[in-house]
């Protein structure tokens, strides 16, 4: 096998892996020679012919078995309970690149010294998050002497492992206030004058405040999956939980698109689009070809940011005043295009089938020219 002329044909990648492979399993000749053939035959079936409408078939291939799917899809995961958005909805929030994902999640994988369910529920328990609320019976807001009193529930103490004093401590070290403890109650003394509003507002505050475990992780389940153990959480918090000693950070992930790209950038929500839109669709039982989810998934990070497929996105950036107008807004994409002066160089699809001219597809992108010669008299 030539490797330097079998660079030529393929790209570098691609072959530097065959090299790779070969040396692995130390193929003999005739087997090379199979592998490069298996791959070169692959390589050129993914490839598409000049002109084809890629936007359109990709649009049409996502869009089609979409349709099948169920519109409010609810699964829970373990035993606490934890409601997982699939379906529809969750390929809609997906591709709208929404802010926050209606249940953010976490797979939490852990080292190999740290592989045990011991260990795993050890973590699990340490990261996840303890508020002021979880271990509060009732809360009275008491106006004639100024102050918040909170009725502990003292099972719920035993059960976290927490104790007044270290709420006292925490709500003291947040808010700078005077604070009475007891063995079942604490009672917070706000300054004279305070206004029955300020009481409410502090009340909620106190409540909502963390006293242990990472922000945002509400649950957390640990379950067996093959021959390791994993953490699941309901809620997400990527940046803390992969400075917890034991975490696998290579492999831990988040549900959340836009927590993906702050904290490990722009490559690694490109992947988790393609990942998380085919497992809703496997999920569904339905079947898409992985190269039209990675095309969509591109056009969604190719700038850099994540940028959702619609009117403030993918959809209401295109260079066509026609094209923009077409999808939603239409007066608005009109009159814009019009005071700044936009011309429309009428070179996608879109905008041709709305003047009625050849689109610049399949045939349509070439032009022939028949000139005979001129016979004699």
């Amino acid at each position: 096998m030539n490797f330097e002329k079998l660079k030529e044909e393929l790209p570098e990648k691609i072959a530097e892996k065959i090299k790779e492979v070969s040396r692995k399993y130390k193929l003999d000749e005739n087997k090379k020679n199979k592998l490069v053939e298996k791959v070169k035959d692959i390589y050129e079936k993914s490839k598409y012919e000049p002109g084809e409408a890629i936007g359109v078939v990709t649009a049409q291939s996502i869009s089609e078995p979409a349709t099948q799917m169920t519109m409010r899809t609810y699964h829970v995961a373990g035993a606490a309970e934890i409601k997982v958005t699939l379906g529809l909805p969750r390929l809609i929030e997906i591709f709208d690149a929404r802010r926050q994902p209606s249940t953010p999640m976490m797979k939490i994988h852990l080292k190999k010294d740290y592989n045990t369910r011991e260990k795993a529920k050890e973590i699990a328990n340490k990261i996840r998050e303890l508020k002021v609320e979880d271990v509060v019976k009732s809360s009275v807001v008491d106006i004639l002497n100024n102050q918040i009193e909170f009725f502990l529930d003292t099972e719920l103490l035993e059960k976290y492992d927490v104790t007044p004093e270290e709420i006292s401590k925490k709500i003291k070290e947040a808010f700078k206030i005077n604070i009475r403890t007891s063995k079942s109650k604490i009672t917070v003394k706000l300054r004279e004058g305070e206004e029955i509003k300020e009481l409410h507002k502090m009340k909620t505050k106190v409540l909502s405040l963390n006293i242990r475990g990472i922000k945002g992780i509400r649950q957390t389940i640990v379950r067996r999956e093959g021959d390791e153990w994993v953490i699941l959480t309901l809620g997400s918090n990527l940046k803390k939980i992969l400075e917890v000693e034991g975490v696998d950070t290579t492999r831990t992930v988040s549900n959340d698109i836009h927590e993906t790209a702050r904290v490990l950038g722009i490559e690694a929500v490109r992947n988790l689009i393609i990942e998380e839109v085919t497992k809703t669709l496997e999920e569904q039982g339905l079947d898409v070809i992985p190269r039209h989810i990675t095309l969509v998934a591109d056009m969604m990070t190719v700038d850099g940011i994540v940028k959702p497929i619609g009117r403030y996105g993918v959809a209401g950036a295109k260079g066509s005043v026609l094209a923009r107008a077409n999808f939603e807004e239409t007066i608005k994409h009109l009159t814009q295009a019009a005071l700044a002066g936009e011309v429309d160089t009428l070179e996608s699809s879109i905008e041709n089938v709305m003047i009625n001219q050849v689109v610049p597809m399949g045939t349509g992108v070439v032009e022939l020219v028949f000139s005979p010669k001129k016979g004699k008299k």
